[in-house]
C-alpha cells in the first residue's frame, strides 16, 4: 500500500477543509449576523462578540490543518488526529446548546457536516493503522 491509497482521504480533507474555510468566512467576517442567525438574538455585546469571533479564527486553522493532512494523509495524521478530536468536541458542544433551546435549528447543519466528517475520520484512521501495520 502506497500514499496514493489513501486519494479518496486526500479529497475528504480537502472537502474538510473547504467546509471549515466557508464556516470561517461566515463566522469571522461577518460574524453578528452569523451569530444571529444562529442564536435567534443580537450579538451587541464587545466582549462576547471577539470571544465568537475568535472561536471562527480557530476553524480558519482547522481549515489550514486540513489542507496539510490533504496534502499527504500519511505524514500528518496527527494533525488529522487533533482535528478530528476539535470537529466532535464542537459539534457535541452545538449540539448541547440546540438541546438547551439556546440555539436554533440551524446549528443543526454545523453538527450534521461535523458528525459525518468524524465518521469518515475514523475510517481514515481504521485504514492508517492497517497501512502502518503493514510497513
Amino acid at each position: 500500500m502506497r500514499a496514493k491509497d489513501f486519494s479518496f482521504y486526500s479529497w475528504i480533507f480537502l472537502l474538510a477543509a473547504l467546509w471549515n474555510l466557508i464556516g470561517t468566512c461566515f463566522g469571522y467576517f461577518n460574524t453578528a449576523f452569523t451569530f444571529e442567525g444562529v442564536f435567534d438574538k443580537p450579538l451587541t455585546d464587545p466582549l462576547f462578540f471577539e470571544i465568537y469571533r475568535g472561536a471562527w479564527g480557530t476553524t480558519f486553522l482547522f481549515f489550514i490543518g486540513y489542507l496539510l493532512v490533504a496534502y499527504n494523509p500519511i505524514k500528518h495524521w496527527g494533525i488529522a488526529l487533533v482535528g478530528g478530536i476539535g470537529k466532535l468536541a464542537f459539534a457535541i458542544s452545538e449540539l448541547q446548546l440546540f438541546h438547551a433551546n439556546l440555539a436554533n435549528q440551524k446549528i443543526l447543519i454545523i453538527v450534521i457536516g461535523d458528525f459525518l466528517f468524524c465518521i469518515v475520520f475514523i475510517g481514515y484512521f481504521l485504514k492508517l493503522i492497517k497501512y502502518k501495520e503493514q510497513v
